[in-house]
């Protein structure tokens, strides 16, 4: 059996400033019919940055939809028409006040595929220097750097919880840890 729904109508019934939500009605392969609820989300950008010492670059913000803090690697949306390397370029500089001689791609994975369509990119940099945060005016973020090591065991101890950042961290200590 063909693992395919078909899309048979779909109703665009909120589109806001980051994301829009639809509902299609879906035929499934076994031709009976049901509806999936899809947020509409740019694709995303983050960046593993480490500094000479190995410490990683995170951010700390308050999250709205958990209402906590969390600590992540730099992060943001792709502007129209940005390509994923300029974007984490511009998000490392904006969040964190770094700037990043290259970037080094390393993978890309849809975030929550069950319900939303984002696609994020994750980017490594090592070569950083300080120059200076450009916020939105909306964001209030804290920069702060965590030994390679230390970041791993918070995730160990879910003091690291956003799947993103879980994602670069492990991926980055697997592939460049041996620093």
């Amino acid at each position: 059996m063909e693992q395919i729904e078909r899309t048979m109508k779909s109703e665009k019934v909120f589109d806001g400033k980051i994301l829009s939500l639809r509902v299609d009605t879906v035929e499934l392969p076994d031709k009976k019919y049901s509806k999936r609820e899809v947020v509409e989300h740019d694709p995303a950008v983050a960046v593993v940055a480490a500094d000479e010492d190995n410490n990683i670059l995170l951010v700390k913000q308050y999250r709205k939809p958990v209402e906590k803090s969390l600590l992540e690697i730099p992060a943001g949306s792709l502007e129209i028409g940005e390509n994923p390397k300029e974007g984490a370029l511009r998000e490392l500089k904006e969040e964190t006040g770094y700037i990043a001689k290259d970037l080094e791609y390393i993978t890309e994975f849809y975030s929550t595929p069950g319900f939303c369509t984002e696609k994020m990119y994750i980017f490594f940099a090592d070569e950083i220097e300080e120059s200076s945060q450009d916020l939105d005016e909306d964001e209030f973020i804290e920069c702060i750097k965590v030994p390679l090591d230390k970041a791993v065991k918070m995730i160990e101890v879910g003091e690291i919880m956003d799947a993103k950042t879980i994602v670069g961290i492990l991926m980055y200590k697997r592939l460049r840890g041996d620093k």
